[in-house]
């Protein structure tokens, strides 16, 4: 008799932990209380007795304990099969009704036509069809910001090869992406970025002579001379530090998202990454996760063709990447990523209704890296070199756009050389003042972690300092202990 006791005081608390996984806290005090009595013993029946009040309560009123879901994931029935004829057999099952088929048929592998891609001018920078709401503000911002972008990525990579800065990597032949889809967001939304959308920084007013400090890692760049280069970061400016591991961004996205969606903001999170990353497992997990929350999130895919030396077609057998967004539940569009005005208007159409319908929506821009992958990289040796000139000269986003703007009278020649040779010299004077600027003071590279120091790190930069002293011949001189 006392094992038994002992057997059921156990079992009632994998009960209670049982119920409250499928019901919630709510509408179980009185279980609870009547199973943590002080009574020693207790009985099948009484026990019985309570989960059946319980679940009666659950049953009757379903929307105190239920999370908000897709309205698609519920059962329409609970008698299951239903049949008007052996041809109209369908199961109600969650996600919707099922249908039933006497004919054995697998889905292909692949749609007969590839999605198609949504386009707004045509290679010469004409209209398709149609007009388009973007204003001449607006649109000699945007282009100017392309040519400073281009230009910026220019003297740093010369920068870097006469072993100015240690690293660099271009946006050049994807500066439409950069600064459409940024000129499409407010303020307010949060970006999550990869390592490519310096652009997006440089449209919410990153300075040039910010992106030279934090290239040259001096004491006046806002991550403290902690990153490699180009791994920009700005609170000020809602834009997340970038971090060189690929797609760990994304599910961090969704869960800025989510935080928006709790906190009942009028505003989402945008997140960025190659077609190389679509093949790492956080972006299953965060289309997933994203889906499955609802979660405001516009994950922005830069498709050039190549995750550095690897093609797309070493990567994947899928149509691309918007695809796989149904799989996961989530909205999808396909967009020529060298097209400004077709990028623009995606990404303004995306974000509204992100937040309206509070959903995440995919969207794959169709592009090419002109670019070597990085300073570390030669892709002359992986891609021919006249497939690298094509994009470059016959598909280059910033010549198409300047088409457009000229046709309207809202640019010239005389605009276009005297932006290129300003901000030529406000480069080359901020690479002067970031050069010769102090490095951080060793103490920072300890900092900001933890609000007392424990001991281990205390003694390693004790270490630190001890060893700078005995080998000053190996850091640099101007590195302030």
């Amino acid at each position: 008799m006392g094992f038994m006791a002992v057997c059921v005081r156990q079992s009632r608390n994998n009960i209670i932990n049982h119920v409250k996984s499928k019901m919630g806290l709510l509408g179980l005090t009185n279980l609870s209380s009547s199973l943590n009595n002080d009574h020693s013993t207790l009985s099948t029946a009484s026990l019985a007795k309570d989960l059946r009040n319980q679940i009666s309560v659950f049953e009757n009123n379903p929307t105190l304990y239920r999370t908000r879901r897709f309205e698609s994931t519920k059962p329409h029935q609970r008698s299951g099969v239903h049949s008007n004829g052996a041809s109209s057999q369908f199961l109600d099952f969650p996600g919707g009704q099922v249908a039933f088929t006497p004919e054995m048929r697998f889905i292909s592998e692949s749609p007969k036509e590839r999605i198609p891609c949504y386009r707004v001018l045509d290679d010469d920078g004409q209209l398709i069809q149609g007009s388009i709401d973007v204003g001449k503000e607006i649109a000699v911002k945007m282009y100017s910001d392309m040519a400073t972008l281009q230009t910026m990525d220019t003297i740093f990579y010369e920068a870097q090869r006469q072993g100015r800065i240690s690293f660099y990597l271009t946006t050049i032949g994807e500066e439409a992406i950069n600064i459409a889809s940024a000129a499409a967001l407010t303020i307010d939304d949060f970006v999550v970025p990869q390592y490519r959308e310096p652009g997006v920084l440089l449209w919410r007013g990153f300075t040039l002579q910010q992106f030279a400090n934090q290239c040259f890692s001096n004491k006046d760049d806002d991550c403290r001379g902690r990153q490699m280069p180009i791994h920009y970061g700005s609170k000020k400016l809602n834009y997340f530090t970038v971090a060189s591991t690929i797609a760990s961004q994304l599910p961090h996205a969704v869960g800025v998202a989510y935080s928006l969606k709790m906190d009942g903001k009028d505003a989402c999170a945008v997140t960025y990454f190659g077609d190389g990353g679509s093949s790492e497992g956080d972006f299953h997990a965060a289309l997933n996760f994203a889906a499955v929350t609802e979660a405001p999130v516009l994950f922005i895919c830069r498709n050039n063709g190549w995750a550095i030396s690897t093609p797309t077609s070493d990567q994947f057998r899928s149509d691309g990447i918007v695809v796989r967004g149904e799989a996961y539940g989530v909205r999808s569009i396909r967009v020529d990523g060298n097209d400004t005005l077709a990028l623009y208007s995606t990404v303004r159409a995306a974000r509204e209704m992100a937040i309206r319908e509070q959903r995440p929506i995919l969207v794959e821009a169709l592009t090419y890296r002109v670019g070597h992958h990085s300073t570390s990289d030669d892709s002359t040796k992986y891609r021919p070199v006249d497939e690298i000139e094509l994009w470059r000269s016959a598909r280059d986003p910033i010549a198409r756009f300047r088409k457009w703007i000229e046709s309207n009278g809202w640019w010239s020649g005389e605009a276009e050389s005297e932006l290129r040779s300003n901000v030529r010299k406000q480069l080359l004077d901020a690479i002067q003042v970031a050069e010769r600027t102090e490095k951080p003071p060793l103490a920072d590279i300890f900092t900001d972690v933890y609000d007392v120091p424990p001991s281990n790190l205390s003694e390693q930069e004790k270490w630190l300092r001890e060893t700078i002293k005995i080998h000053p011949q190996d850091y640099p001189s101007d590195f302030t202990l």
